[in-house]
């Protein structure tokens, strides 16, 4: 199959110009851009059945940091975001986990989502990413997992939604509650007592929906997920340089492994 025709191409035409521009101009402005059903919704039953022969395969991590993804700072006063623990699970099927001719693989490899997704952030230059484990991922979300409040520490994020779940999963977004030179911690900490409502707003990823998102300035999480339905969404790695790999302390928090060793079972 051409990777092209899992995108409903007459409601989001690649080529066209302006469709790039109107996305640039999204992001720029609200840190974030969704284009609801950019993939076909006759295809979305296959990705579907996809991800479930993945998710056995799926490495289970938990993981306690602050919301800057670091440990407390002790030296902080009480209720500074800086030294509050929130809470993760988390399940991921890593990119060397793909068969040949998974659907999810082939549309990552295809050059023209590349360079769609170069133009929607304004970059001269776009490369996946080089990690053998991190340049494509199924995310995977389960009855109690959950992803906590946190902040991202790249400039950008790229997802596909396949399927959600029943309860739960919603992805909350406290869009640019900080700037570089701004930390707002008091709205930070207001996020995490669930005392600012109006600042958290629900982002529409309902399945078949493509994200992108600047997470560096916008406190996010991914609310626990209830019921026997489990959540897939794709996560698509880029960077401005090749060759980019993750370290290998990231692998092994995230994956279990490093290149060369066995899944852990």
């Amino acid at each position: 199959m051409n990777p092209g025709s899992l995108i409903d191409t007459d409601r989001y035409d690649l080529a066209d110009p302006s469709l790039a521009e109107s996305c640039r101009r999204q992001f720029e402005d609200e840190g974030v851009c969704i284009l609801p059903g950019f993939l076909r919704a006759d295809v979305l039953p296959s990705l579907v059945d996809e991800c479930r022969a993945l998710e056995p395969q799926a490495f289970h991590s938990r993981s306690s940091s602050t919301p800057y993804l670091t440990q407390p700072d002790e030296s902080l006063p009480l209720g500074h975001p800086g030294r509050r623990l929130v809470h993760s699970s988390v399940e991921v099927v890593a990119y060397d986990q793909f068969p040949s001719v998974s659907l999810l693989r082939a549309l990552y490899e295809w050059d023209p989502l590349t360079d769609f997704v170069r133009r929607c952030l304004g970059l001269d230059r776009l490369h996946r990413y080089g990690d053998p484990f991190g340049a494509l991922n199924l995310s995977v979300m389960r009855e109690g997992d959950e992803l906590c409040w946190h902040f991202d520490m790249a400039d950008f994020v790229v997802s596909l939604a396949i399927q959600s779940s029943l309860v739960g999963g919603e992805f909350e977004n406290a869009k640019q509650v900080r700037t570089a030179n701004e930390p707002n911690f008091a709205a930070v900490a207001a996020v995490l007592d669930d005392a600012a409502p109006e600042l958290v707003r629900t982002e529409p990823m309902t399945p078949g929906t493509l994200m992108l998102f600047n997470g560096r300035w916008s406190m996010h999480r991914v609310t626990t997920i209830h019921g026997p339905e489990s959540r897939y969404v794709a996560l698509l790695a880029y960077d401005t340089e090749p060759g980019t790999d993750s370290s290998p302390e990231l692998k092994l928090s995230r994956y279990g492994r490093l290149p060369g060793e066995r899944v852990p079972s």
